[in-house]
Order: C-alpha cells, then structure tokens, then sequence
C-alpha cells in the first residue's frame, strides 16, 4: 500500500507570493541510534526535498506530471544516511509545474480544475536500533519562508532568482526562522496517491558551448551545437543586483538573435522560455533553474559584464533517466546521423512523459507517442514509463469512451486534436509493449477502457467508416483524407481488441471483435479502393496505409504495391506525406519486397526528406519538412525502429513476444556495404550484423542463453539458429 495513502499525511501549503517557489522547513529531534529512515513525499508540481542541509536524491521535475484530480504520485527515499541523532532538519520547495499552470496557454491549462498553488504532503518513518519507531507527517508545525529568492516559476515562462535574497543554511538546525509564518493545511488535489514506479528525470548529460558569437557589449548568443531539452547552467561574476537573462531556443534569426516566432506563439502572457538570475555579487556565481525546462540549441545571454567565456553556459540535457538498449550502425554515415537526431528527438520529448516537442507546447500528444513507440522500445527501457503514462491516458477518458489529443488535459483536445490516428497510442502502445517485452499487464489492465474506446467508434461510424479526427498531419504535399486514416485505425483497433480478447481467455468477445474487423475491411475496399493498385487519390500514404495495416485483399495486393512504387519512382523517391505516413510507407515497401525503394526513400538527400534535414544542419527531427515550426519533434521518429527492424533483421513477432525465439530477417541492400545492431530485451542482448565480402554476404547473429531461433534472407534461405554466436555466410 502506497505510504502516504496508509497513514493519511495531511497536505500543507502557505506562501504569500502565488508566482514565487515556497520554502517550508521543520526541525525535529532523534534520540536514539537510527537503523532505517524512509520518507515518501509528494510535491505538486514539482519539489525539492533537504535533509540535514543535502538534497535528497538526484531526481529533477519530480513527480512526474499526472491528471492530478484522478491520481498523483509519490516518491520513497531510503534516507538512513542523511540523518543523525539529535537536531534534524526537513526543508522543500515547491514549484509550479504542470499543477498551477500560473501563464495563460491555447490548452487552457491555467483553468485545469486541479488548479492551485503548490502544496505537498510527507511521511518520514524512522526505525531505532531498539525497534521502537518515529513517524514524522505534514501538519501546521511546519513553517513557510515569507519571501523566496525564486521569485516566479512557469513550466513554460521560465524562473527567476534573486540571489541577494538567498536564505543560506534554511535547510539546516537552528537555522532562524522566526520571521517565517506557519503552513497551513489545505485540500489535497483530489487524485488517487499512487507510488511513482518509472523512473525519474535527471540531468543525463552536460553539453559544453560550442561557439559564442558577441552581438554587442553585454549581448552573446552561445551555441551548444546539438538540440536538446533541459535548460542552461549559469556562471558568471558581477555587482550585486546585476541581472542576466538567459532565452532559449532552437533557431536564430537573420541578425543572429534568438527566434522565437514559431515555438513561442501558443503562449499568451509572459515571456517565453526565459530564465533570469539576479546576482548577490561577490565572485563567481553557479545557478540553473529548478522548476522548468526548455527545448533549445541557442541560449541568448543578456546583461554580463566583460568578454563573455565559453564556460558561462554549459548546457544540462534533462530527461526521463531510462536506460539505452539499443543501437544501430550501418556504412552509411547519413542513417547513423539520422540515428543520432532520432535518438536525441526521443529523449528530448521524453521529460516524464512522451511528448510532441520540448519547448512549444510539452504536451504529450497521444499520435506522436505511438508513432514512435516502436523506436523507443528498442532503444530504451521504457515499459515501465509507458505504464505510467497510459494510466494518465486512462484517466483523461470520458464516460462515452472518448479520448484527447493530448494527455494530461485540461480539458482541450476532445473535439479537436484527436480521433483514432490519435487515440490509438491507448491501443497501440500496450500491444507495442507486450510485442516487445512480453509483458501483457497493459492489456490485462485497460482491457475494459478499450472496448469502452471501441464503442465509442462503433457510435461515431457511418456504415463501418470513421471520418472524424486528425489525418496524415503535416504531409508535404499530397494530404489523404482522415476518413482513409481513422478507418484504418479503426480496423486495427478491431484485429488488436481480437488478439486481446485471445489473450485474455475471452474467446466469444474474440470473435465478436474479429467479425467486425471484417465489416470494416469490406467497408474500407468498397469506399477507398478504385481498382488497379489505387486508393484514395494514388497517394503515398493512402496506399502505404492500405497495405501496412492489412487492409488490401490478397488478390489485389501486387497491384498496390506495385502503385506504391511507381508513385514513388514517379516522385524521384521524394517523400510525399506527413507522420502517419512516414509509419507506414517504408514499412509497407520492406514488407513486400521493395526494400530497396524504401531505402531509397529515407536516405535520398533532396527536399522533402529525412537526409535533407542533416543537409540544414538538424541535430533532431524537425516539425514539417520545411523546417518552418519546431526543430526537435519525434513525430517522424519511426525510421529508427525502420532500420533495426529491416536493415538488420531485429524485429519482434506475436508468436513469441518479448524476443523469446527470434526471427532474424536482415535486408542487405545495394547502397550499403555492413550493418550491425543490438538490443537488450528481457531475454538478454541480441546482436545482428551483416558485411558484404566480394560476392557473398557474412552474417553474424548472437542469442541470448537460451533463446533460439531463425535466419530468414529475402531470397528465401533460411538457417536455424541456436543461443550464443553463429556465422552464416551466403
């Protein structure tokens, strides 16, 4: 049972400043040998907890954003070590985050009803070598700074600290805290308290300044080279009440000066992506922000003094601190750059919870989740954080079934911004998750949510065809129309709920759902299929999704593929749709023998094009093909789990899901002279590689102990392979 739900703590807030981060503090005394200290807290929206003058724990941005008024979280330390016999004390700050959406937003966060300055609620536990125990909880014994030198925080604004106010040993005994005023007990946020179990954000890496260009006395904009999210440390010296500004972003203007015309448009009061840091003076200074974050590759230094040094800004790379099990490498220099800005995309829009882009918005756009799911599961562990993120999802449903675009929500996205392309992350990823882990407790768990989503489909459909919803969001040029998309998801939906309901031991509801995976089927030829290959108008994506969600009748299948090709020779292999279609085309072509069109495809440099973007220089993934909205979006992001899974062969199958018997089925293709990959699944590593020597191709294949399985090249030769290394040349 959840430690904070078991004793009933009481949450605690005060504070007299709404824009400002509270410190709240307690003293307390311990008179006999300690043999083990816990503490549970949850801070909402975000928190730092001291003892004895230490943070606790390395974790930043924590908890991890939730809808709060369906469930919050808490986090357990094991604090043994940080306490003492005698005096102790306790401290926290809390910041706005997520939960006081203190800056008006177009997602009308600032009007969540879980809205409300920043409160938390505590429990210490401290067991004596006696045995005997002590239970420290939140109540009005705590005291609350009258005045913080963090003066405003907001998740998409910024922070600003005065360091003149700074309050030196707050976080240490017999610290003076008379002019601080009691807390007061407040109402709790009205969510179920849950313990965090994905991990939590850190700060992963520090990036050093590439190159500082001076715009004028006072004025430098640092470049850190690489995209990122997370937010700048600062040093610097100067006069006492001296202030620095730091603005971030992605992209520079004609003159050399941040610009932030295209991320900062949905941010209505406030200035965007902006920290500042009011100087104490006295030698150099050290700060970075506590309770934001930023999506950015320029920081534009304002108000130093003197030459400005590389070393005043390094930048601090934040994000969900899961582990990389994955990694690709081929001989083609460009696909392991694209790699490289895939991977960054990803870890950029994974600060707690996936999201579409790390400074815009944040929002965790359910679409651009499970577009690039399959990505993140094979480069990083990330079950467990997807678990959590799924829960949200399932609390953000409405009685009729109905789902937002976004997630968590204030309530917007529900009749924009969604529909079955979207919604399918609450389908799509548990099934992604269990192919690739093995685990089905997603499925076990949001089973009954989903068949309320199917019926949600089943009311909104005209005769087994879906219209509603986002479609093949920012294609190029030739746009498919959302009726082709979301009835395709909608008949995935049908064959998944199928399987589930095998799984599940449900064989009745398994038919029942496969019957009407059928109806759609036959819906969908009948509406979108004009004969000789063709759906839709002939685009990309029209006949890309026909295919790759299974939707082609056999007999017409050569037909499709071959007008797939022909459209794409026809566009010098030019990319010609937007994110549900960069799933869906290169996967379709691999899937039908047309592995060298869809290489073709994604490694051609020319406008539109993956390679294009590393031709402008992209350290990640772009918005649009243009490159005219946001630089770091993970949307497009499934080209990676393309390149594991069609290059070097490391694909998941549902017969044996979590990779307890591997298929390998590489693709060798002309342009490309070695692969190698690996993958740590819950199995163990699996290694696949590949090179080509005079008129042969040498494979090299490692299995886990224990694991068995088979090589399958595409000119049908086939070889069983047993656990440990095998080398096949054919």
């Amino acid at each position: 049972m959840n430690d904070l739900a078991e004793y009933k703590t009481q949450w605690i807030g005060g504070g007299k400043f709404p824009q400002q981060a509270p410190f709240f503090r307690r003293e307390f005394e311990l008179g006999c040998t300690i043999k083990k200290a816990n503490i549970s807290v949850c801070g909402l929206g975000y928190y730092e907890l001291y003892l004895n003058g230490s943070k606790v724990g390395d974790h930043v941005l924590d908890p991890i954003v939730t809808q709060y008024d369906q469930r919050v979280r808490s986090v357990s330390y094991d604090v043994t070590k940080e306490l003492r016999v005698g005096n102790n004390a306790i401290g926290t700050i809390l910041g706005n985050g997520w939960y006081n959406g203190n800056s008006s937003d177009v997602w009308n966060f600032e009007n969540a009803s879980w809205r409300d300055k920043p409160k938390f609620t505590l429990h210490l536990q401290v067991i004596f070598e006696d045995d005997t125990e002590m239970h420290l909880t939140t109540n009005n014994e705590w005291k609350v700074c009258s005045e913080s030198p963090i003066r405003f925080n907001a998740l998409r604004n910024g922070e600003t600290y005065d360091a003149r106010l700074a309050m030196g040993k707050w976080n240490l005994p017999d610290f003076d805290d008379h002019s601080w005023t009691p807390a007061r007990i407040v109402p709790g946020p009205g969510g179920t308290m849950e313990e965090q179990t994905s991990p939590p954000c850190k700060v992963m890496e520090d990036i050093a300044t590439k190159s500082v260009t001076v715009l004028r006395p006072g004025v430098a904009v640092y470049d850190l080279g690489v995209n990122i999210a997370g937010w700048a440390l600062l040093k610097v010296s100067g006069s006492a009440g001296q202030e620095i500004t730091m603005r971030y972003s992605d992209v520079l203007d004609e003159n050399g000066e941040i610009d932030i015309k295209h991320i900062g448009q949905h941010i209505k009061n406030g200035d965007f992506q902006t920290d500042r840091y009011i100087l104490k003076g006295g030698g150099t200074e050290s700060w970075e922000p506590r309770f934001t974050y930023h999506g950015f590759r320029y920081v534009q230094v304002t108000g130093f003094s003197g030459e400005p040094t590389p070393d005043m800004i390094t930048g601090r790379v934040v994000h969900t601190a899961f582990n990389s099990i994955g990694s690709f490498e081929c001989s083609n220099p460009d696909l392991n750059a694209l790699q490289a800005c895939t991977r960054r995309s990803f870890i950029g829009n994974f600060v707690g919870i996936p999201t579409d882009c790390p400074h815009r918005e944040k929002n965790g756009w359910t679409g651009d989740a499970h577009l690039a799911a399959e990505t993140g599961l094979i480069n990083y562990d990330l079950a467990s954080s997807y678990s959590q993120w799924l829960q949200t999802m399932a609390d953000t449903q409405r009685p009729s079934g109905q789902f937002p675009g976004i997630v968590p929500s204030a309530g917007w996205g529900y009749n924009w911004g969604s529909g079955p392309a979207w919604d399918n992350a609450f389908i799509l990823i548990p099934w992604y998750v269990y192919l690739y882990t093995g685990d089905s407790r997603l499925i076990e768990q949001h089973y009954d949510a989903m068949k309320q989503y199917m019926e949600y489909c089943d009311s909104m459909a005209t005769e087994r065809i879906l219209s509603f919803g986002l479609g093949d969001w920012c294609a190029f040029d030739a746009h498919t129309a959302p009726a082709i998309t979301s009835t395709s998801y909608y008949y995935v939906d049908a064959c998944m709920m199928s399987e589930f309901a095998k799984l599940l031991n449900r064989p009745e509801e398994s038919e029942s759902f496969a019957k009407l995976a059928t109806e759609i089927k036959d819906a969908f030829n009948d509406r979108f299929y004009k004969g000789k290959g063709m759906y839709g108008k002939g685009e990309m994506t029209a006949m890309g999704c026909a295919l790759y969600q299974g939707l082609v009748e056999e007999s017409e299948r050569a037909a499709v593929v071959a007008a797939l090709v022909a459209t794409i020779e026809k566009s010098d292999f030019k990319v010609d749709f937007g994110i549900l279609g960069a799933k869906y085309v290169p996967r379709a072509l691999a899937d039908n023998g047309e592995l060298e069109a869809a290489y073709k495809l994604i490694s051609q440099d020319s406008y539109p094009g993956w390679i294009y973007w590393l031709r402008q220089g992209a350290t990640t993934l772009w918005e649009s093909w243009n490159g005219d909205a946001s630089l770091n979006h993970i949307m497009f992001g499934d080209v990676s789990a393309w390149m594991f899974n069609h290059l070097a062969g490391i694909s998941p199958n549902a017969d044996n899901p979590g990779f307890t018997k591997v298929c390998i089925k590489p693709g060798v293709v002309e342009d490309l002279q070695w692969v190698k990959a690996s993958c740590e699944t819950s199995a163990g590593k699996i290694c696949s590689a590949w090179k080509k020597s005079q008129e042969r191709t040498i494979y090299t294949i490692e299995l886990p102990s224990g694991v068995t399985g088979e090589l399958i090249l595409r000119d049908g030769f086939t070889k069983q392979l047993p656990s440990g290394i095998s080398t096949i040349v054919h």
